[in-house]
């Protein structure tokens, strides 16, 4: 049996470890303020944390939401969205994930949102194949890039600009 609920204070810990597992390339501080600002109320996101409970009061697994104004393939303005979503491995096959989610929608459907998204790497079959057990429909694949800004970089373009 296991029990979905929010997320408390006396979680942080095992969320913690399960928010670890997920995001590797997080430092533990990193994940440690994360945490504290969601149990504060200050956190911009995640706007919800789910957990999933086994029947031994152990943390299996756990959803962070938010609700954002775009979402790939979506057409409202508000989506609830799926930020991170993960069960520890010696849980998995079990139901688990589909419970997580399933409370999730009724978030959603709580927060007023018509349509619930997420996403992960494009190389990432499991999670794939996962979201699809749970109904998702994939969109789109799309690669996306990054830049720094620095004032320095930007000097030849000011130069350009100056010119017509």
């Amino acid at each position: 049996m296991i029990t979905i609920r929010n997320a408390t204070a006396e979680d942080a810990n095992a969320w913690l470890e399960l928010r670890c597992a997920l995001w590797p390339e997080g430092s533990l501080d990193e994940h440690r303020a994360e945490i504290a600002s969601f149990l504060a109320g200050s956190a911009r996101e995640p706007q919800a944390v789910l957990l999933a409970e086994d029947d031994d009061g152990r943390i299996v697994g756990f959803v962070e939401l938010s609700i954002r104004p775009y979402a790939e393939g979506c057409s409202s303005d508000r989506v609830a969205f799926l930020e991170g979503w993960y069960v520890e491995a010696e849980s998995r096959r079990r139901g688990i994930g589909k419970a997580l989610v399933a409370a999730a929608e009724r978030w959603g459907i709580g927060q007023g949102c018509t349509e619930f998204a997420s996403d992960t790497q494009a190389d990432n079959e499991i999670s794939r194949a996962a979201h699809g057990e749970c109904g998702f429909t994939e969109v789109a694949v799309i690669r996306c890039f990054r830049k720094e800004l620095l004032p320095s970089s930007l000097s030849n373009v000011d130069a350009v600009d100056r010119n017509p």
